[in-house]
């Protein structure tokens, strides 16, 4: 089992801090969110609270994940770092493939890219991008960035997007990706790439989509061997919770593990102390 370590409403100085403090503890990897505002009003309701509240305040730290997957590959040595998720269709894709591998050339290969279609219509709005069929744009961007990160002259023609020939430097390192989403949607479309990014959900719901997920692959003739499954999980705690989500599966945990020491309001001290006596605790 994989443990990934949380940046999600850290300070942005502190995430630093706490990646440099995983990689020195043995943690796996660092998972960043993504958003680029955080709107005062919204019509959307959030899709992952059962009110449709958002779960994080306002003037909460939303840091760009490719400036900080930037930094902090530079500050450590052997984390991997995955999106919890970026968003492609809310941007371009030439600008967000250049972003994306920078930093995967810097990170030298140790960079997942976990992607989601969004939920928010006004931040899409407000980024002059289409809500409507965002799935369908996420699917092609996700093909034309392939096509950009590849060394050699790109042309592309899609429903779209259309570049001429082109190329784009420098060429990163193969960039796995982890498709985030709990609807079957979401889960068919992760099935066609290298993995699956789940939500706050408990250990029996997380099986039951590596289940569905071990049957879309298998309609694809593929397996599950090399295949991620992340998620966060509300009910385990436990060496022998861990052993179980394993056995059915699950590859990694996404976790912020001070929680379950200090709580929410911990100094970066006290997070660090709780990602030690995690560490310790869960093997």
């Amino acid at each position: 089992m994989k443990f990934y370590v949380s940046t999600a409403f850290l300070d942005t100085r502190e995430a630093v801090e706490i990646a440099k403090a995983a990689d020195d503890l043995g943690y796996d990897g660092i998972a960043i969110p993504d958003h680029v505002v955080n709107l005062e009003t919204l019509a959307t309701p959030y899709p992952y609270t059962k009110d449709g509240r958002r779960r994080w305040e306002s003037f909460t730290d939303w840091p760009d994940p490719w400036v900080m997957i930037g930094a902090i590959a530079l500050a450590t040595s052997r984390l991997q770092f995955v999106t919890t998720v970026y968003l492609p269709a809310m941007r371009d894709p030439y600008s967000a493939a250049k972003a994306i591998g920078t930093a995967a050339y810097l990170a030298e290969g140790r960079l997942q890219l976990g992607v989601g279609v969004g939920w928010c219509r006004e931040e899409f709005e407000l980024l002059g991008q289409q809500f409507a069929r965002r799935g369908r744009r996420t699917d092609e961007m996700l093909e034309l960035m392939k096509a950009l990160w590849a060394p050699g002259w790109t042309e592309f023609s899609g429903e779209f997007y259309t570049a001429p020939k082109l190329e784009m430097e420098p060429s990163p390192p193969p960039i796995p990706i982890y498709v985030g989403g709990l609807s079957d949607i979401a889960l068919r479309r992760a099935a066609r790439h290298d993995g699956w990014i789940g939500d706050l959900i408990s250990t029996d719901q997380a099986l039951e989509r590596v289940a569905r997920l071990r049957e879309l692959r298998a309609e694809e003739g593929l397996g599950m061997d090399d295949f991620a499954v992340l998620t966060p999980l509300t009910d385990a705690f436990t060496p022998e919770h861990y052993a179980r989500a394993e056995a059915g599966g699950i590859t990694g945990i996404v976790t912020q593990p001070w929680m379950f020491f200090a709580g929410p309001r911990a100094t970066t001290a006290e997070k660090i102390d709780g990602m030690r006596r995690f560490r310790a605790n869960a093997r």
